[in-house]
């Protein structure tokens, strides 16, 4: 049985897309911090944003070295 080849032509879509929903999460992690009371809950979600926002950074810098290896055809 061979292995599929790598195909990468649509990373950077698929990077855009987990990029478009986490800050999609993290927003509506906000709303959720400013409604509750409970300063528990309020301490975990802002611990999740905040890796969130880690997972952010990482993201964008892996699309941007995704688009140079698209724009250089993946050499």
């Amino acid at each position: 049985m061979r292995n599929k080849p790598d195909d990468r032509r649509d990373n950077v879509d698929k990077i855009q897309y987990n990029i478009d929903k986490t800050i999609e999460n993290v927003r509506g992690t906000e709303e959720l911090i400013e409604k509750t009371d409970d300063k528990r809950t309020k301490e975990t979600l802002t611990e999740k944003n905040e890796r969130r926002e880690e997972a952010l950074d990482g993201m964008r810098k892996e699309i941007r070295d995704e688009a140079i290896s698209k724009e250089n055809g993946y050499k």
